[in-house]
């Protein structure tokens, strides 16, 4: 807890109540792999920070599963419009590895907002960089061939091609298994 308090803390000086606060407020928990934190259907009641682990999030679209995002150690989870809106979610969120999270509900965050408001600061610049990191899924996907896609994650994102099973790599990019594999083989042959 220490970790995300001082991470906090780092983004814009807490005063020590609401230090003491989120203190008394943060649960943790550990998560093993496969297991759900949000089921589709539900409305996301917490927000939660990975202090170890890999979680994705996935939709089902024609059947088949489509992995939106994956957010490792030092990332924030949750499920956007469910949680801020507190309505049901058309996505699950699931952990990839055993995982160890801290989190908060939605009713004590906004409790928070009220009572402290250098935190609305700290919100504003993690929802602005998870907001850039959206934007920046979104382009390449409308931007990028699928090879072109494949090289962001290897420049920008590597350790998730060694931590994330193909299947859910290659769904995140917009494309088959068959054809990660295909791209992945042709660009290991390429001269370095």
């Amino acid at each position: 807890m220490e970790t995300l308090v001082a991470y906090l803390d780092s983004i814009f000086p807490l005063s020590e109540g609401c230090r003491e606060t989120l203190t008394m407020h943060l649960r943790h928990k550990e998560v093993p792999k496969k297991e759900l934190l949000l089921r589709a259907g539900h409305i996301c009641q917490n927000i939660y920070f990975i202090e170890r682990g890999l979680l994705r999030c996935y939709y089902y679209k024609n059947e088949a599963e489509i992995s939106s995002w994956f957010m490792l150690e030092g990332d924030v989870v949750v499920s956007v419009e469910s949680f801020f809106y507190q309505k049901v979610s058309y996505e699950s969120i699931q952990a990839l590895e055993d995982s160890s999270l801290y989190y908060i509900s939605y009713k004590e965050l906004q409790d928070i907002y009220r009572r402290f408001p250098e935190f609305n600061y700290v919100a504003r610049v993690m929802t602005e960089k998870y907001y850039c990191l959206s934007e920046q899924r979104l382009y390449s996907i409308r931007m990028m061939r699928a090879s072109e896609r494949y090289e962001y994650m290897i420049q920008h994102h590597p350790m998730l091609l060694s931590r994330v099973p193909a299947k859910y790599v290659a769904s995140y990019l917009g494309i088959t298994p068959e054809m990660f594999s295909k791209i992945k083989s042709e660009k290991n042959q390429l001269p370095k």
